[in-house]
């Protein structure tokens, strides 16, 4: 077993996940080990140091009987990979890989507080022999359930149907710095389903503040991730593969909201799952944009034009090529099939990757997952995510342990995409909250060497 890490009072800075701790007595983080206190840090083998290839680290912790964990990261970077293949972090509800598993992570930005619903936690921490980041540092502390006078947060539910809620509902905001957990069960020929009737939290692209997590299954290794919600549109309705559903509901120490009212109800097994998948809703702008028939204006040359006019879906075959279709007359009094204007050019990046990223709305770097024609000579790709530098008002989808966005290319075959490649993506984003790409928008095959470019780019003034 590996050593009980000790170590004394130290402040960490939270203002930036890539900011170096500032220490008054600099703690030594080792390989593992069993914490057993209050509150107090745990880190990555050798933190602030580049930690070790090739290792598995195993850390369990206990607070005080009656409490539950709340695992809060001030700093996290490890390697980057759409779906944390190499270096990652796991998080248990217990001192064991076979209960539920809270979350896997890798790559830079900081995940959202963590909430146990016992007195156990266990982090589990593997890396690979290549590509190695500083790790990471978070603050664990034993924190009360929260139990209100009037209303009970979380608890077993055996009822057929019923309601869950958000402490304070309706008469005021949820309360910060709380945790809840539901653990409803139905009978054992039955599935849940849950809608939602009111739907208001802190919105943030990854959900990390405040939001409400469902899982398939209770405690055990069964329990997979649904979704994870945040924002101000209620979610897709949602169905188990199962009859037993844990609902968690977590606020961090600051903003705070309305809250949530959902209803449950067991239905016959066999119902239909959605497949919506888990929608992050980005922050909408304070005020509401007034219609209009008018494009805004252009500033630079990424801005989206004016669509096209709508042309007859039959009649778009071989659409979306680089300038080189030359379509025939009209003969034999057949309607010769017109051409989407944004392919009428040849294919050619515009711009640097400096010039691109100030003009871009979004700025990501991720695996293509599929291609499919859209409307008009469009192409719909789905892009797992690597890393967010710039995202603005794109939404962001979970599914699993995996994010991904949605991007519609206004030209199918410029840029050019191939399934299974890693590219660096730049691009506009429409109102519906949608990825746009123009024809001389700013893609390139991504090397893990451009992610220190990204982030330099990214630190400094447009």
């Amino acid at each position: 077993m590996a050593p009980v890490q000790t170590h004394s009072s130290a402040s960490y800075s939270v203002h930036s996940h890539q900011s170096l701790p500032v220490v008054s007595h600099r703690p030594v983080f080792h390989c593992g080990g069993d914490l057993v206190a209050d509150s107090d840090f745990v880190g990555s083998e050798g933190f602030p140091s580049f930690y070790k290839p090739n290792s598995k680290c195993t850390w369990r912790i206990t607070v005080p009987e009656g409490k539950v964990i709340t695992l809060s990261f001030r700093i996290f970077d490890l390697e980057a990979d759409s779906q944390c293949r190499y270096d990652y972090l796991d998080v248990y509800n217990g001192h064991s890989n076979l209960v539920q598993k809270l979350g896997r992570f890798c790559g830079t930005f900081r995940p959202g507080s963590l909430i146990s619903t016992t007195n156990t936690m266990m982090l589990e921490m593997v890396t690979d022999g290549e590509t190695q980041g500083r790790g990471f540092v978070a603050h664990y502390s034993g924190a009360e359930p929260y139990v209100d006078a009037n209303q009970i947060c979380g608890g077993k539910i055996t009822k057929e149907q019923g309601e869950i809620k958000t402490p304070n509902w309706p008469d005021k905001k949820y309360p910060p710095g709380i945790s809840c957990s539901w653990l409803i069960m139905v009978e054992p020929d039955m599935v849940i389903q849950v809608t939602f009737d009111k739907f208001v939290l802190e919105a943030d692209v990854y959900c990390r503040f405040d939001y409400v997590a469902f899982f398939n299954g209770g405690e055990r290794d069964d329990s997979r991730l649904i979704g994870k919600y945040c924002g101000d549109q209620a979610p897709e309705p949602i169905l188990t593969t199962g009859n037993v559903l844990l609902v968690q509901f977590v606020s961090d120490l600051s903003v705070t909201s309305d809250g949530f009212l959902a209803s449950y109800v067991g239905v016959p097994r066999g119902s239909q799952i959605p497949s919506s998948g888990t929608r992050y809703i980005p922050p909408r702008p304070a005020v509401k944009p007034v219609a209009t028939t008018t494009k805004p204006p252009t500033t630079t040359k990424y801005v989206p034009t004016a669509r096209p006019k709508p042309m007859k879906p039959t009649r778009n075959r071989g659409q979306g090529t680089t300038g080189q279709d030359r379509r025939p007359p009209v003969t034999n009094g057949k309607r010769p099939v017109a051409q989407n204007p944004l392919c009428a050019k040849a294919c050619k990046r515009e711009g640097t990757i400096k010039s691109a990223y100030c003009a871009s709305e979004f700025v990501l770097t991720g695996k293509v997952t599929s291609l499919s024609p859209g409307p008009r000579g469009t192409l719909n790709v789905n892009v797992s995510l690597i890393k967010a530098y710039k995202a603005g008002r794109l939404t962001i989808t979970q599914v699993g342990e995996t994010m991904s966005v949605k991007l519609v290319s206004q030209c199918k075959k410029c840029p050019l995409f191939r399934r299974g490649i890693n590219y660096i993506i730049m691009g506009q984003v429409d109102e519906e909250g949608r990825g746009t790409l123009q024809p001389g928008a700013f893609t390139a095959p991504y090397k893990a060497p451009h992610h220190r470019l990204l982030t330099n780019i990214s630190n400094q003034p447009c």
